[in-house]
């Protein structure tokens, strides 16, 4: 067989429209482009239009561009009211994306908000699937992030392909909704987690421990984690430049808060941790990374990094 021939005989890739190039989109859909797939972008800055362009992409300047001829549309914007903002109205999504084209939204927002967006778009004549991830700036440079995914079998089968492209680990959880839900507790334990983590810093500096020794040692026993793993240069060096931002935690602790609450589940060392998560938002750290809780815990106990 030709070169010619084996070439024309592989299934076309579906055309992608990319909403949201921040921290997480940018890598993202440049993963998405080194995978042979043509993605039209937009967001609301230049220089983000210009790194996609620059990456083998092409920038849109609207959403209503960005969509119109696209087989799949992913968004990926910091909250419900970004969410809602690019898929409603006039210039949205949903008014714009042609019948037939699935709409996956990666960010990370109520499980409420994707069961009336799924809703709405099904009215459209458009599939949708949440699909939010974990694993943070470095997992989506990577391509190694997890991807928890609420919607119907037959959508997720189709769009597996261009997950495997972002991540490693890519289930669906359940309909629509269970994805957010999934990623509201990924957050939860998270936040628990990285407390515990900058917690044991501080306790071990105090104590006059060489802290680069000790999380050595407790990163390959019982106490290891991805946290422990991926924070562990940010609490030696104090480097909070942010991957995950402190005030996006916040909301997401707010997210799986009210998702508790209305199911009936307490959350006593989470409430705990989330309250520690708006105390530095009140103190002016939301913009940097969360592995930042380290200062929190120095504030307590007497010390400032």
């Amino acid at each position: 067989m030709s070169d010619t021939l084996a070439h024309s005989s592989r299934p076309a890739r579906p055309a992608i429209a990319w909403i949201g190039l921040g921290i997480m989109g940018s890598p993202m859909s440049e993963n998405l482009i080194k995978a042979g797939y043509d993605v039209t972008g937009y967001t609301l800055e230049r220089e983000k239009l210009d790194r996609l362009a620059a990456a083998g992409g092409t920038a849109a300047g609207s959403i209503a561009e960005a969509v119109r001829d696209a087989d799949v549309i992913i968004i990926m914007v910091p909250a419900s009211p970004q969410v809602e903002a690019v898929a409603y109205g006039p210039g949205g999504i949903l008014e714009n994306a042609r019948p037939g084209a699935l709409l996956i939204d990666m960010s990370s927002i109520t499980p409420q908000t994707s069961i009336d967006l799924a809703k709405n778009a099904r009215r459209k004549g458009i599939r949708a699937l949440d699909a939010p991830v974990s694993g943070g700036e470095a997992g989506a440079v990577e391509a190694v992030l997890s991807i928890m995914v609420g919607g119907e079998q037959a959508d997720f089968e189709a769009a597996k392909p261009l997950f495997e492209a972002l991540g490693r680990t890519i289930v669906l959880c359940g309909p629509h909704g269970s994805g957010q839900t999934v990623k509201a507790a990924n957050q939860l334990i998270v936040a628990v987690n990285i407390q515990a983590c900058a917690e044991a810093v501080v306790f071990l500096e105090r104590s006059g421990v060489d802290p680069k020794a000790a999380l050595e040692v407790l990163g390959g026993g019982l106490a290891g984690s991805t946290v422990l793993a991926r924070k562990r240069d940010n609490f030696l060096n104090r480097d909070f430049a942010p991957g995950f931002r402190i005030d996006l935690h916040h909301k997401d602790m707010g997210i799986v808060s009210d998702a508790a609450r209305a199911v009936g589940a307490a959350l006593p060392v989470g409430a705990v941790v989330a309250q520690l998560v708006a105390s530095l938002c009140a103190q002016g750290d939301g913009g940097l990374d969360h592995s930042a809780l380290l200062r929190g815990v120095e504030r307590l106990s007497g010390t400032r990094s």
